[in-house]
């Protein structure tokens, strides 16, 4: 039973690692292809860098919660105090990224409102 799990749970940790590697891609690609049609329309890139950045910041957001969801589960079914340790540590990190950035997606939301006319 207990391998049974472990198999479960790297497959699933595994799964979400592919999913958020892929939505790490779609926002890069989705973010390229913003700026480039912005180019090839000869529009001004530098305007619209903020809400660019705005877009592709979100999607770095959901990729790291997954990258901790997937963390969270290796570590639930194998825990010993090495990778507790490792976990709290890559928590800390991300969460802390995770906040920094949420809160500068904030402020730039609450800028483009005040510049609004």
């Amino acid at each position: 039973m207990n391998e049974f799990v472990d198999r479960a749970s790297d497959t699933v940790a595994t799964a979400i690692e592919v999913i958020m590697v892929l939505v790490i891609v779609i926002g890069t690609v989705r973010t390229i292809a913003a700026m480039v049609g912005r180019l090839a329309a000869r529009q001004a890139l530098a305007p619209a860098v903020r809400q660019i950045w705005l877009h592709y910041a979100a999607w770095i957001l959901l990729a790291l919660e997954f990258a901790l969801a997937a963390d969270i589960i290796r570590t639930i079914v194998r825990p010993d105090w090495n990778e507790i340790g490792q976990l709290g540590a890559i928590a800390a990190i991300r969460i802390a990224l995770s906040y920094f950035l949420g809160r500068d997606i904030g402020e730039v939301e609450h800028t483009d409102v005040a510049e609004a006319p």
